[in-house]
């Protein structure tokens, strides 16, 4: 039985203290087939999960149950948790899903032991909270009412009155309570993030629901009316539009390409190593030139030969037209994206039934079983077109790359390690220098923050189908982790040193303790 066949069954005890415990265990559920959302529900309330222990901490839950399909939002509270758990831990390494949970053990351990200074902080009441102004513009919930309470002395950032002094007051006494437990019980938080060295992280002694609070009814109210989300809305639909334009008008010149048909796209090794989808028959076709980087042959001539026609036709189209395209991204000034003339159905079916079985297999650890969105686009370079492309890393967890042709000297792909957002810009290490060179149908698997370019297309014309996948699943854990040594050379570095560091330490302490007795 395969991953996406599996889903969690969890054991529900209760504790003679009436706390709930969830444990998960393989089993088939009804929901195997369910996708999450490409886009959150942020109009969702999510349900609390701070009274179950779960082996992930409940705040992601929360965050993840607004991507929740429609079908699996209305389930019961429990059907959610196992849905959602069954995700997590196929994706998740071991070492991550340890690592949440000690971070869950160490919240309870705060909660348990911490006593707090002021409890009504712990709930939240408006009037003992919020200046006046605040609580009537957020009662009338419009434009209007914020702007009566707001400045705004720079675009997009807004400046209001908010909180009572007295509120402060008590929050302020609050976290020094707190600083002084942990000093005089000698525990060991974890500060904000890596750069303050002092402060804390409220959630972590029981303010969490509080703040969930806070946003959900104060903050958010605002947010959909005066920041980018609604900016991002007005685009998402501006481009709906635009796309329809071009499927209404655009005549397709190989109706064929709109469907996959296997025969007639990949060559025979990728198919049969796609039915039989194993880790063995994948590592038959493909080989690991740098660590990261997967080359096999995918695409068959006549598939290529028909791609580069359909898009020269595009092409052709839109300058007899004079249709405005968008181009695939900031960085090339030529190329199409796919999605927008209508081959969209067929990405996704590229991206599902023949590239995840692959993502699967060899990224698992940036979701690569759990792909659910793409951006698929053309590029060309050459002369009149783009010349190189600079170093950059992708908008996706997992790039295919495949070059369709033409004839062209130069463009090789140079990939330079892969990094985390904190440490794109850090120095590349010897074993991780690579360059490939193109071969038309010829595909190139790697991971969208492995960091690459492409050098120049001296002479001729070269054009590269590209799809970018993503999973919102991997994006929202993501956003809960700090390190990630699984698949980002720089934390890898970094835990080993730290690793290092603390064994050094203990053979220092036990030849201490050796000697001890001697003297």
């Amino acid at each position: 039985m395969s991953s996406d066949q599996r889903e969690a069954q969890q054991e529900t005890t209760v504790d003679g203290g009436g706390t709930t415990t969830m444990r998960a265990t393989a089993a088939t559920t009804t929901f195997s087939s369910q996708r999450l959302r490409i886009n959150p529900n942020n109009e969702h309330r999510p349900e609390s999960y701070e009274d179950l222990k779960l082996d992930f901490p409940s705040a992601v839950y929360s965050s993840l149950e607004k991507y929740l399909p429609q079908q699996i939002l209305v389930s019961s509270r429990e059907e959610k948790v196992k849905f959602m758990t069954d995700i997590m831990l196929r994706h998740l390494p071991h070492g991550e899903r340890s690592r949440a949970q000690r971070h869950s053990v160490y919240r309870q351990k705060i909660i348990t032991n911490y006593q707090p200074l002021h409890k009504e902080l712990y709930t939240l009441a408006p009037m003992h909270c919020f200046v006046p102004s605040f609580i009537k513009a957020i009662n009338e919930s419009s434009e209007k009412s914020f702007r009566s309470i707001i400045s705004e002395p720079s675009p997009g950032v807004f400046v209001f009155d908010m909180l009572q002094p007295s509120f402060c007051e008590m929050m302020l006494a609050e976290v020094e309570n707190f600083e002084k437990w942990v000093g005089e019980t000698k525990f060991r938080i974890m500060r904000p993030n890596t750069m303050n060295k002092y402060g804390a992280v409220l959630d972590d002694f029981g303010l969490d629901s509080m703040l969930d609070k806070l946003m959900e009814s104060f903050i958010r109210p605002m947010t959909k009316v005066l920041t980018f989300l609604t900016w991002v809305l007005v685009i998402a639909q501006r481009h709906s539009v635009y796309r329809q334009k071009i499927i209404t008008n655009y005549q397709p010149l190989h109706k064929e390409l709109y469907t996959l048909a296997p025969m007639h796209c990949f060559v025979p090794s990728f198919i049969k190593a796609i039915n039989e989808s194993s880790e063995k028959s994948f590592r038959s076709i493909i080989s690991e030139p740098s660590p990261g980087v997967f080359v096999f042959d995918m695409l068959q001539p006549s598939f290529c030969e028909m791609m580069l026609a359909e898009v020269e036709n595009f092409e052709k189209w839109v300058g007899e037209t004079k249709f405005r395209i968008m181009r695939p991204n900031t960085m090339n000034k030529y190329g199409a994206v796919l999605d927008d003339f209508g081959l969209d159905s067929m990405l996704d079916k590229l991206m599902e039934s023949f590239i995840r079985p692959m993502t699967k297999v060899f990224f698992s650890d940036v979701g690569g079983a759990t792909l659910d969105s793409h951006h698929g686009f053309v590029v060309e370079y050459g002369k009149d077109r783009d010349l190189d492309l600079g170093f950059h890393v992708d908008d996706s967890e997992v790039t295919l790359n495949v070059c369709l042709g033409n004839q062209f000297v130069g463009g090789e792909l140079f990939f330079r390690g892969t990094r985390c957002e904190r440490h794109v810009n850090t120095t590349t290490k010897p074993d991780e220098i690579y360059d490939y060179s193109h071969v038309p149908g010829q595909a190139v698997l790697h991971r969208g923050r492995h960091r690459h370019g492409a050098r120049a297309t001296t002479s001729g014309h070269r054009v590269n189908m590209l799809l970018w996948c993503r999973s919102s699943v991997f994006r929202e854990l993501k956003s809960h982790q700090k390190e990630f040594s699984s698949w980002c050379g720089e934390c890898f570095c970094e835990k080993k040193e730290e690793k290092g560091r603390a064994l050094d330490a203990l053979r220092q302490k036990l030849v201490k303790a050796v000697r001890a007795p001697q003297a």
